[in-house]
């Protein structure tokens, strides 16, 4: 199974469709579980990450193979997290991503890592983010199957 737990609710309509028809391509291939948790909106960043990671943690199973998306973190191409996913779940249940709000994540967080992603060096909306990561999800199943997909 994949889950993500990301900081932050979805309000936009456009994103919340390019997410449904993501989790409708993917139910083919995996379960997927998506746990939103609340953002902070305040501004003290050390407190914010604190208290998100708090709740981030309450959803981390101790057994999952975890991958956190960072700024600095390592950078792959599709195929590359194609063969990521593939050799993980052979070995783990579960695979679960994780997505921090506007001031990223907490130590506590990422040091529960197992893997430290990062998509680039630019700063996305993480709203956004959700939908790139499920279609780079999405490709590397396709990839793992030997499915042709859109380049």
């Amino acid at each position: 199974m994949i889950r993500i737990i990301s900081v932050g609710k979805i309000k936009e309509t456009y994103l919340k469709d390019a997410i449904e028809e993501y989790k409708k391509r993917l139910s083919k291939y995996t379960k997927l579980e998506i746990i939103e948790i609340q953002d902070e909106g305040i501004d003290d960043i050390e407190k914010a990450k604190r208290l998100e990671g708090e709740r981030i943690k309450k959803n981390i199973n101790p057994k999952d193979y975890v991958i956190t998306l960072e700024i600095n973190g390592k950078q792959i191409d599709s195929k590359q997290l194609a063969v990521l996913l593939d050799e993980k779940q052979i070995v783990y249940s579960n695979i679960t991503f994780i997505i921090g709000g506007s001031y990223g994540l907490s130590e506590d967080i990422t040091s529960l890592s197992n893997y430290h992603l990062s998509f680039s060096k630019m700063t996305f909306p993480h709203q956004l983010f959700r939908v790139l990561l499920l279609e780079q999800i999405y490709r590397a199943f396709k990839i793992n199957n030997n499915e042709s997909y859109h380049k």
